[in-house]
């Protein structure tokens, strides 16, 4: 049964087709049931009147007495979801493998886009798909993997570790399954124009000159240009392409937009596409640990302060996979955060920094040891080739 609701009435739990009407121009293509009265205030905020709610798909745990609370996402109703896997090696593994193979369809997907074949979106689609099935599924191991980093791989890597990031941010701010997917696949293929610039920009080692910035600019439009031909997108994905390097100041790029013009995704893809690069070796600069560039993130005016603030609230003030040093002299691996306590995560110790040598992989929860985490630490400052390590001993030590 198909309904009008006003947007003062709309409540969590309720199966959203359309937008009916409002005072701006929203394009919403995603259906899906609205999750928690944040996504109700955000959608009021943007000028949403009345929309259209599909009354049969709409889900209430107490609908009888009319109080709905904690929806149940439609494609789930019939049992209860799934917990997310702890970080064993079963996990590490399986995560570990998924992200092998993102990138060889990424580096596929820029090959024929390159060599003029046919242009299909699909590999893409799929790969976003099974990032975020993950994410809801393996959170804490394909975190981890985002901060692993191969520097010679990093345009690849980049994309996806955005993906991943986006889709952990958008789960932890309540949107449905199906804008997740959206956000997912917007900023896989958010900087797809990069492949076409000349190589000297796309991996200059030097500062940019004026004219060499105004040919890195272009990628937004050279992305748009060559993603519209490979056939239908949402209308979300690609304003995340188009609307990335946007800053609610009005000095990003391409059209200098400004506040609330920026779409509220491009406004997220803005802070995980800085947050990932900060914490990645580039061919022009090095990385910073996640600490740093979190803290960073909040010194940066141009973006969204508001969402900057939450995104480090879901990520933790030490992430998962960040590499830290102990009080005790041991070098760990984030495992898993610690809401209740974010300063004593769970960490994986491997490294006797006061002996200089390796140890063998332990498990640690910092809330019931006497030991603190006192800094992030960069892998080069300890000479670690951190993801040949991490694949050749790391995973096979870590507990099952």
């Amino acid at each position: 049964m198909l309904e009008q609701v006003r947007i003062d009435d709309l409540q969590p739990g309720m199966y959203v087709n359309k937008v009916l009407e409002q005072t701006g121009s929203l394009k919403m293509r995603s259906k899906g049931i609205v999750k928690t009265q944040r996504i109700i205030d955000s959608l009021k905020a943007k000028g949403i009147l009345v929309v259209e709610v599909d009354s049969a798909k709409s889900k209430f745990e107490n609908a009888a007495t009319n109080a709905p609370s904690a929806p149940v996402e439609e494609s789930k109703a019939e049992s209860a979801p799934e917990k997310p896997k702890p970080m064993g090696r079963d996990a590490i593994n399986e995560a570990s493998d998924l992200y092998e193979n993102a990138v060889s369809i990424q580096s596929s997907f820029i090959k024929s886009l390159k060599n003029g074949a046919p242009k299909d979106l699909s590999p893409m689609e799929s790969l976003s798909h099974s990032l975020i099935e993950s994410v809801f599924d393996n959170k804490d191991a394909l975190s981890c993997l985002t901060m692993i980093k191969e520097a010679d791989q990093y345009l690849l890597e980049h994309s996806i570790n955005c993906s991943i990031l986006a889709g952990i941010f958008c789960e932890f701010l309540g949107y449905d399954r199906d804008t997740i997917e959206q956000v997912s696949l917007g900023t896989l293929l958010m900087d797809i124009g990069m492949s076409s610039l000349p190589e000297d920009v796309r991996v200059s080692t030097d500062t940019f000159s004026d004219d060499d910035w105004e040919v890195m600019k272009t990628h937004v439009e050279i992305g748009i240009d060559l993603i519209e031909q490979c056939g239908d997108i949402s209308d979300l994905s690609l304003q995340i392409i188009e609307q990335h390097h946007e800053r609610i100041d009005g000095s990003g790029y391409p059209k200098g937009l400004m506040g609330d013009d920026i779409s509220e995704f491009a406004r997220i893809a803005a802070i995980v596409d800085a947050f990932d690069a900060m914490t990645s070796n580039r061919t022009h600069k090095d990385s910073i640990t996640p600490m740093q560039a979190l803290k960073r993130l909040t010194a940066t005016e141009n973006l969204d302060q508001e969402l900057v603030k939450q995104f480090v609230q879901c990520i933790g003030v030490h992430p998962v996979g960040s590499l830290v040093r102990l009080k005790s002299g041991k070098l760990g691996i984030v495992s898993k955060a610690n809401p209740k306590d974010p300063v004593n995560p769970q960490v994986m110790t491997f490294y006797s920094v006061t002996s200089q040598h390796f140890n063998e992989v332990k498990r640690i929860d910092l809330s019931l040891y006497e030991d603190e985490i006192v800094s992030g630490v960069r892998p080069e400052e300890f000479n670690l080739n951190l993801p040949k390590f991490f694949k050749d001993v790391f995973i096979n030590q870590i507990p099952l």
